[in-house]
């Protein structure tokens, strides 16, 4: 085999890989780009969500027994003391909830109360 034969192939290899990592690159370019993409669009629906607008507006974004400092899906933008305030806060509701439900049921079908049910009236 002549030299030049083994330089063309050498060139052959250089140049495939070469238009390889071309093609790689941009392949992650765009994939890039899309992720920026989706991420802008993910930003742009957190900012017009109307729990987002009514929690900056000082409303109170949930009604009911329930409410919170914080709006669902708004916890990892939420201090640690908050969020913890939020949960004993909702525990201690729910707690209420199921005494007042027990109390009235009872008293629906002419049970005898609990005597800690009966203190808390």
């Amino acid at each position: 085999m002549p030299w030049w034969s083994w330089i063309l192939i050498w060139v052959a290899l250089v140049s495939l890989s070469l238009l390889f990592f071309v093609l790689m690159g941009v392949r992650l370019f765009r994939q890039f780009m899309a992720t920026v993409k989706e991420l802008g669009e993910a930003g742009d629906k957190l900012t017009s969500l109307p729990v987002a607008a009514a929690a900056s507006a000082g409303a109170d974004p949930l009604p009911g027994p329930y409410a919170v400092g914080v709006a669902p899906g708004m916890a990892p933008f939420a201090s640690p003391h908050q969020m913890q305030h939020d949960y004993h806060a909702s525990k201690e509701a729910r707690r209420e909830a199921r005494r007042q439900r027990r109390v009235r049921r009872k008293t629906d079908r002419g049970q005898p109360q609990r005597l800690r049910d009966i203190e808390f009236r």
